[in-house]
Order: C-alpha cells, then structure tokens, then sequence
C-alpha cells in the first residue's frame, strides 16, 4: 500500500488541477457541488465485435429494466435466463452471457455499467467492469459526503482515475514504457473524460419492441455469406430490416398502434450458405483452386459458385434440405417460447434465396395428407374442361384406322404421348401419320400449363427405390423437396432471377390458372437497375405489354425526379401532336389548291368537317404516340399466382442514381434491406390479410 500511496502522491505532484484552457478538452456535468449523495442509476451493456474491435451496446430500457430487476430478485438470480430484443437473445445472468437463440453466433459478453470512460479513437465510451465501478462509485460517495475531492485509484490495469471534483473526473493511461534499470516511467498519456452514469454519455437508448407479435416472416438471403456491400451477414441486414419496419409501424400504422390493434411482425433469418460450405466442399475446392489472383477466386468459389451449387442435384439437395428444415426448426422453436402466438406466416427471398423458395413452394402439397395435390407443380397444370380420348385425337387427325393398332398393343394416350419415332416405326405405323402423330401430341404438350420442348428431360418422373415417384417438376434438377410444418401466406421475392432460371429450364409460359399449393400471395420486387432481377408477369401474360406496378415512396407520391420526367414527357408528346396536326392541316390546305372548279357551297361543307375529320385521324393514327397512362386504366389479368393480383412491383430509384445506372447496378441488388419503400409494402400487404390498413394510403 506504501508504494501506491507514494505513486499517487508523485501523481498528484505532478498532475496538478487543470487550468480553464485544459478544461475544455473535457466534458463537463452541471452539478451542484455541495449536493448530496444519490445512488447512480445503472443499465446494461453487452459488448459486439465488430471489425475486430470490441463495441458495447446499450440494451433497450424495456430488456435493461427486466435485467435489474432479475439482478435485484434475490440469491437465485445468478440463475436466471431473460429473454431480449423481443425474445432473440437470452441472457444468464449468473454468467453475464447473451445467447443467440434461433441462429449461431458467438456470446457476446453482458455488463451492468455504471462508469464509463472515453475510449482511444472512436471517442465512445467504454464501461468499466462491475467490479471497479463499484469500488469508483464507493470513493466517490465519500468524496461527496466529505467534500474532499481530487481522489485517485489505480485500476486493475495500473491505470489511473483522478476525481477532481463532481464536474471534472479523469482517466490518465501509463504510456507502456521502461528504462535500462527496469522501473517503470511515471509519464502519462492523454487523459480520458470518466462519466458516472448512463445518463451523462452520448448513447442512444431505444424503447422496448411491442410485446405481441402480429405475423412471422422467414427471410432467406441469397449467394455467399455476406448480404450487402458493407460484406454484413444476413442475420446483421435481416436486423436492419426489422428496424425499419419498427419505425414504419409508428408512422404509418400509427392509429391501430394506440387502439392497440397491432403488435410488430417478427423478421427472423434463414441461413443456408454454412451449413454448405461445411459439407467439406471448399478443401476439395481448394485442392483445384489456382494459386494466382487468391482473393478473386477464394471471393468465386464461396460466393458465386453457390449458383452452381444449386444446379447440382447433390449440394441442392443440401440446400433445400437446408432451408426447409432450418424454417421448421426455427418455426418450432418460435411457437415453444410464444404459445400465444395466433398469427400467420410468411417467406422472403433475395437472390437466389427467392428461387430456392419458389422451387419449395411448387413441389408442397395442398393438404397434410398423403395424396399429391393436383396443382402441386406447374408441370401437371393442365386445361380445364373434358379431355379428348386418344379415339377423338385420331380421328380429328383423319387417322381412325390406326386406332385399333394402338389397342393391340395397349397403349393409351399416356404412353403414345413417351412414344418415339422408333416405337411408331415398330408398330407399323407409316412416315406420314407418325409425323402428324409425333407434331400433334408434342403441339398438345406445350399448350399445357408450362410450355416447353417436348424434349426436356424435367418432363420425365424418375422413379425412386421405394417405388415412388419423384416429381421433377418445372425442370428443377432431380432432388426431394422436403414439407414444410406451415401454409405461407405471402412469398416476397427481392431483386429475384426466379423469371431467369425458369426460362432456361425451358419453361416458356406460366399458366394463368396456375397457383401455389399452400401459399396464396406472391410479390416479385424489384429495384429499376437490379442486374439480377427479372419480371415474372409476362410469363403469364405474353401477349400484352405492360409495365410492372410502381411501388409508392413511403413519404407519398412519386419522387420529384420521376413526376419531373413524366411531365416532361407528356409536354413533348402533346407538343409533337399539336405539331403533326398542324402539319396535316397545311398539307390538306396545300393539296386543296389546284382544284377551283369546286363550288363555294363544297368548300364550306369541307371546311366544316376537315377540323372533325383531322381531329378523328389523329386519335386513329400512330397509337403508339398515346401516353402510356391510358393502357394501365384497363384491368390486367396476371392470373391466380398472387391471387389475381399484380405480381411484379418496381421501387422508385434515387434522383442519384439516375444520373448513371450501371455505377449503381450492383447496389441495386443489396438496396432492399434498408429499403422503406420495401419493408413499407411488405407490411401493407401482411396487415391487409387482417383487415389493417394504412393510416393515409399512399399515391
């Protein structure tokens, strides 16, 4: 103890109490001086490592009052679990850990801070450990009940704090240092503002989630382990989306929130890119993986050789596993630790997540039962209305007379429709009627549902060991796609490549019929210069061209960049028509010149009717010169797949990234975690299925 005091007097030697210049370098706290004693208020921490620097976050004041008073209830408290961040973490308090609970994360260590000092670069505060805040807030209680101040303790650390007064506490660190006899320097790096109190630090502290949870919402990310450009996981963006819906909710919904008609919707991750890569794939990767350019191909082959992953039935067989036993086993769990929980659920995809979840939802069944349903995929869809025996066929294609070769060898239109050219030509049947043969069932096939070749190998069920047949359906590769425990409501696909892939697989026209077994909705969203996005309508659709819906900003209206364009348009278009009939006219008039043999009673009759006729013509000539408005005011029929609703809605890009779409190409595809616009839509239509609606409805 001698030592210490005689450190602390050499110390307090040669530190002396700052003049008003050097003050200013410090943050002040009006107090009075002479006031009494009160016990400092405490909350808690828990500390994140992000880019490998340690970062302390403050709970919410809901999660931080329920952990005091867990810490204040009595011996047993050590052994207490407290749910937080709306039941996503769980605390022990007896090990001062905060658990993940429905992904894999690392704990994150927990404090109940009351003192905090000013760190090293970022200037935010780092709280002290529970310990020596403690013995700080004791000497600090005598300082003010005695009035004697400038007291000085020596951290674990061997680091100094000096209490000056109530307004002025310091943290001076040794600079690490030593000479040829091996003592220590007594020399003092720059001292560091202490806070006692969380009152007294700049932090932002939020309120609490509502307790009630109104619906669930699966989101699955797409390739690679990382979610946007700042290279986050999709739990960290999956947070972002939640947040802004949090806010949405108090401005957009704000009159069901104080009649207490909503709670919040629960956005919890699905994760399926680890569970791939630990299958030992990436050590055989990395045994053919060039030495050149590392980084590029270490970035190919755990990022974009996911694309491949998935077209291999192998390691797709992983992922959908992956992902359908991940949303029952988080789903399970959800329902376990909210058994009151009476809402419904919903999936979204980005990327490739959003195909991954397509091919799921085409390949479930209807009902829990064990008969197939019949729309389960869209290979089976078929046209509604009497079927033509194989008889009728033959005989509208005027060849009757084979009919009773075809009955000897019992085959019916199942089987002619698996018949080659080889088996025709063995059954005896002529060049001729085995082409019109061959040309009518393979014409009938892509007039089903889904056209596409007659050749495709997905069109073929490939039997399993069991003797059941797989259904390959809408050309997936051959793999068993796993149940899921629940009905989606909605599927919410962001910046999806779902049009894409079933255009290559050979899928050339989605039947408007068509709908998925045991999810009603679908929304296909997607940003303007997304490179990866593709439209799903004019699948349905072909025949007619029509834009996508445009998603309203979440302020209203359009952006001001959009409605300036729109004007100017439509100022040009009205321009160039007036132009055009003022041209017509002169041309008439012109034309009209050479002929003065007609009567004057003629050429009134002419004048009269040349402004009706000209105006007639142009309404009837060039229709393409129509603004575009007028054929979005005729109803569109995109099918059952969203339930007759549109399916395909476009955000509003930024006035910035109009000015050059490429260098905001690849931003487009990761905007829609931090999107308003996105969640916003997503929210309207979750709370529309509960009758909930906006508080002012967006134009």
């Amino acid at each position: 103890m001698s030592s210490v005091e005689s450190h602390q007097e050499q110390l307090s030697q040669s530190d002396p109490s700052p003049s008003p210049n050097s003050c200013s370098s410090f943050e002040l706290i009006d107090m009075d001086v002479g006031s009494s004693y009160e016990p400092v208020s405490s909350h808690w921490f828990y500390c994140k490592i992000i880019d490998s620097k340690e970062m302390w976050i403050p709970f919410n004041s809901d999660d931080s009052q329920q952990l005091e008073e867990a810490h204040g209830s009595g011996k047993d408290c050590n052994e207490r679990v407290v749910p937080t961040e709306g039941g996503r973490y769980d605390v022990h308090l007896g090990e001062r850990t905060r658990y993940a609970v429905y992904w894999d994360e690392p704990p994150s260590e927990v404090r109940r801070c009351t003192w905090f000092y000013k760190g090293d670069k970022d200037n935010k505060y780092v709280p002290y450990s529970e310990s020596f805040s403690q013995v700080l807030e004791e000497t600090y209680m005598l300082a003010v009940t005695l009035d004697e101040w400038k007291k000085k303790l020596e951290s674990p650390n061997r680091e100094i704090i000096v209490l000056h007064n109530p307004k002025l506490m310091v943290h001076y660190q040794p600079v690490a240092g030593s000479d040829e006899w091996g003592s220590t320097s007594t020399e003092q790096g720059r001292p560091r503002s202490v806070k006692r109190g969380v009152e007294n630090i700049p932090v932002d502290i939020h309120c609490g989630e509502p307790l009630q949870i109104d619906h669930l919402v699966f989101v699955v990310h797409g390739i690679g382990p990382a979610c946007d450009l700042r290279f986050r996981s999709i739990v960290q963006c999956v947070n972002d989306f939640r947040s802004v819906s949090l806010n949405l909710l108090q401005t957009h919904f704000k009159k069901a929130q104080e009649n207490q008609q909503i709670g919040r919707v629960e956005f919890l991750p699905v994760n399926w890119h680890s569970p791939l890569h630990s299958t030992g794939v990436d050590i055989d990767l990395q045994r053919i993986t060039l030495p050149s350019i590392n980084r590029l191909r270490h970035f190919t082959n755990d990022t974009i050789l996911d694309v491949f992953f998935y077209n291999s039935p192998t390691y797709c067989q992983t992922i959908v596993d992956t992902v359908a036993s991940e949303m029952n086993r988080i789903y399970t769990l959800f329902l376990q630790r909210n058994p009151d929980f009476k809402g419904g659920v919903s999936i979204a995809g980005h990327s490739l997540g959003s195909l991954i979840l397509f091919d799921i939802l085409t390949n479930q069944k209807d009902s829990f039962g064990d008969i197939d349903s019949e729309k389960g995929s869209l290979r089976t869809v078929e046209d509604q209305g009497d079927v033509p025996t194989l008889e009728e066929d033959l005989k509208k294609l005027q060849l009757s007379e084979f009919f009773t070769v075809f009955e000897k060898e019992k085959v019916d239109k199942e089987a002619l429709a698996l018949c080659t050219e080889r088996d025709l030509q063995e059954m005896g049947i002529p060049l001729g009627p085995r082409k019109k043969i061959l040309n009518h069932f393979r014409t009938r096939k892509n007039s089903m549902g889904v056209n596409r070749p007659s050749t495709s190998a997905s069109e073929v069920n490939v039997p399993k060991e069991n003797g059941d047949y797989l259904d390959v359906g809408i050309g997936q590769v051959s793999v068993k796609y796993p149940r899921l425990n629940y009905k989606p409501e909605i599927f919410f696909a962001f910046g999806s490549p779902i049009g894409m892939f079933l255009t290559v697989r050979g899928l050339r026209r989605i039947d408007p019929n068509y709908k998925f077994p045991t999810c009603k909705g679908f929304f296909n969203i997607y940003h303007p210069f997304d490179p990866v996005a593709y439209r799903i309508e004019p699948m349905v659709v072909p025949e007619v061209d029509f834009e996508p819906m445009l998603i309203p900003h979440h302020k209203g209206r359009k952006r001001m960049h959009l409605e300036l364009r729109e004007g100017l348009t439509r100022m040009s278009m009205d321009l160039k028509n007036n132009l055009l009939g003022s041209l017509r006219m002169a041309w008439k008039s012109f034309t009209r010149a050479p002929y003065p043999a007609l009567q004057a009673s003629e050429t009134a009759e002419e004048t009269e009717a040349e402004p009706e006729s000209s105006s007639e013509k142009s309404s009837e000539v060039n229709p393409e010169e129509t603004p575009v408005e007028v054929k979005e005011e005729r109803p569109i029929n995109v099918g059952m797949l969203n339930g007759g609703q549109r399916i395909d809605y476009v955000l509003q890009e930024k006035p910035i990234e109009s000015f050059n779409e490429y260098l905001f190409a690849l931003q487009s595809h990761l905007c829609y975690w931090e999107s308003e616009d996105t969640v916003l839509l997503v929210l309207k239509e979750i709370y529309q299925t509960q009758g909930i609606f906006l508080d002012q409805p967006l134009q």
